[in-house]
This record gives structure tokens, sequence and C-alpha cells, in this order.
């Protein structure tokens, strides 16, 4: 059985303008040669070069697909924050190893009144989940730094920390809507990940 934590988020953030084309496309029931033509030939998510937009149409449509067409609603119409939350709880449930993050450590530094994030915590994260799950595949260096690197992106993405460059903490709520929609389906290791802030 392989780990739950997986390094699937070293490619991107939140990819949130993106997010909102790809959840179009699964409400569309876009799929299989229209899907590539979609990606490939329009180039609907604008990106420079086809193995970006593939790299983050896939992310994108893997972490949507954790969950319903009721979120993805929420991504492609909601307004920012709603479809940033939306886009963060579908990342949470597809990358446990940032989830858990938030879970514990964010958690725990909020609980401390601490003022900022040292990216400290996030090395001796990783280096605890290795020691702990067996089945975690090994890290490089570079792998760990990506990682590291999209985690602050996110949470400063998500309104957590202030910025990527002081990463003072912020206290954020999960807009009502986003959390409604986890209450309804039972996605309760995603409510605990992401009501992280007093």
């Amino acid at each position: 059985m392989s780990s739950p934590y997986q390094a699937n988020f070293t490619k991107c953030s939140l990819i949130v303008p993106e997010s909102r084309i790809v959840a179009e496309l699964l409400l569309q029931g876009v799929t299989g040669q229209d899907w590539d033509r979609q990606v490939h030939e329009l180039n609907v998510l604008q990106k420079r070069t086809v193995k970006t937009a593939v790299t983050y149409a896939n992310l994108a449509r893997s972490r949507l697909q954790t969950m319903s067409v009721d979120l993805w609603t929420l991504v492609r119409d909601g307004s920012v924050p709603v479809a940033t939350h939306a886009v963060l709880a579908a990342t949470v449930k597809f990358s446990p190893l940032f989830g858990d993050f938030l879970r514990t450590v964010v958690r725990d530094q909020f609980r401390r009144f601490a003022t900022h994030l040292e990216t400290r915590r996030w090395d001796a994260y990783i280096e605890d989940c290795q020691r702990t799950q067996p089945d975690m595949p090994s890290l490089s260096d570079s792998t760990q730094v990506k990682l590291r690197q999209n985690a602050m992106r996110i949470l400063a993405e998500a309104g957590f920390i202030e910025d990527t460059r002081s990463l003072r903490l912020r206290s954020q709520h999960i807009e009502p809507v986003v959390l409604h929609y986890l209450r309804q389906h039972n996605e309760q290791y995603v409510l605990d990940c992401l009501q992280v802030c007093p």
C-alpha cells in the first residue's frame, strides 16, 4: 500500500484561475480527445507552452475530481475568495501531505499566538513524516525545496500568511458556502484541515 503522502504539488500552487477553467470543462463533461483539443490546441488555460498547459490542466482536474460537481460549480461561479477556498479544499483532499501540515503545524502556530510561520517548521514536519511514514517516498533536496515553496504559496494564496517573504500569519476563516459544502458531503478530514484559526 502506497503512502498517502505523495509529493504531488511540486509543479504549482493553487492555480485558481486555471482551476476555474478546468471546472467548466468538467461540468461540460469534456474528456478524451475533446479534453486534449481544449488543452493542447485551443490552449484554454492560455499557457506559453503545451507542457505547462497539460501539467496545470491535469493537476487541477485531479484535485477537483476528489470532490463532486457542487464544488466544481463553486470553483467556476464563486467569488475569488469562494473559488480559492473551494480549490484549497480539493487540494487538501488530493494532497494530505499539505493538509496535515495545515491541520497540525499551522494550527499549532495559531494556538501558540505565533506571529510568523518559520520555514523550519515545514522542514521539521517533512523530517517527521519521513520518520513516521515508512511507505512515504524518499524526496530529493530539489523536490523538498519545491514542496516547501508551493506549500508557502498555497498558504499565501489562501490567506493564512501575508506573503511568502514575511510569512506573517493571518487569521483566515473559510468561506461559509465552502464549509456548508464540506459538511453536507461529510468531508470531515478536509474541514479539520481548513479550520485551523481561532
